[in-house]
């Protein structure tokens, strides 16, 4: 394990997200082939296009690789796709999902692309409220019992952590805060998953 952060880059904003990776002190690699994911100290998938994350996903042991990653208790987070393919189920339309997350996802929840919004989403573990891009977003509509919820908007969760998987419906590295992040792969958790 080489202590970078693995980007998953087969679709979506991905340089973001290392940009935002960086600005916390933390070095990422564009991860193109599922077996860059051994070497890896964490895993984003980011957000893109569920359906065709998953026609990458087949072409390839992308799915058996990042079981393999998160079983190790290594961070893994999800942002809107990335959220959608993490979950144990997916509706709207019903959809495959790894179910490292044992959440119920509802594609395409707010409406089509021209539906899409920035606003702040309450996360009081961290005594401040979070801005947050959704994009074409999902919705959580169950949390099972071993999921905490760390952010809401409207009183829906946002941003839920399931042990290592962290999953978020909006797009966290579409703004200046780096909290989110900093959740999921700060240098405390980071050392205690190499320890």
């Amino acid at each position: 394990m080489n202590g970078k952060i693995a980007v998953l880059a087969l679709q979506g904003d991905f340089a973001a997200h290392g940009r935002r990776l960086r600005e916390i002190g933390l070095d990422s690699f564009e991860a193109r082939k599922p077996e860059q994911l051994e070497r890896a100290a964490g895993l984003v998938v980011p957000g893109g296009e569920s359906t065709t994350l998953w026609k990458f996903f087949e072409s390839a042991p992308w799915e058996d690789a990042i079981r393999r990653f998160a079983a190790t208790g290594r961070p893994v987070l999800g942002t809107c796709a990335g959220a959608i393919v993490l979950a144990r189920e997916v509706t709207h339309p019903s959809q495959k999902g790894m179910g490292l997350l044992d959440v119920t996802v509802e594609r395409n929840a707010y409406g089509r692309q021209i539906d899409s919004f920035v606003g702040e989403v309450d996360a009081p573990e961290f005594g401040k409220t979070l801005p947050a891009v959704f994009i074409r977003a999902p919705r959580i509509r169950r949390v099972g019992p071993g999921v905490e919820v760390l952010a809401t908007r409207g009183g829906e969760p946002v941003l839920v952590r399931q042990e290592n998987v962290f999953a978020a419906t909006f797009h966290p590295e579409l703004t200046s805060d780096t909290t989110v992040h900093e959740l999921a792969f700060g240098a405390r958790r980071l050392a205690q998953r190499t320890a």
